[in-house]
């Protein structure tokens, strides 16, 4: 009767340890292969990052020469004193101003 009892299945033990280790080792693999991947992919990131852009403002406008003012002043003074017609006024205020 001892025997009876004492039921060993070694194949059965050795087939599931076969397949714990089959699914661990190719879990492992992949895992590895992964991190492979994963590496390749930070290190072309990186290399397309560049350091940012340096903001650089803009240059000022050139300011008026005093003889661009002057001269302004003067067509103005003519224009409201009947000198210069409208279109006349105009016309020299785009020439001094270069438009």
């Amino acid at each position: 009767m001892g025997l009876m009892m004492r039921r060993r299945r070694p194949i059965a033990r050795m087939a599931a340890g076969a397949a714990v280790g089959g699914a661990a080792y190719h879990a492992g693999r992949r895992r590895a292969e992964q991190d492979s991947y994963n590496e390749q992919a930070a290190a072309a990131y990186a290399a397309s990052q560049g350091p940012p852009p340096q903001y650089t403002p803009p240059p000022p406008p050139p300011a008026a020469a005093p003889d661009e003012t002057a001269e302004l002043e003067r067509i103005v003074r003519l224009h409201e004193t009947g000198s210069l017609t409208d279109a006349e006024f105009t016309a020299a205020k785009a020439k001094i101003l270069g438009l």
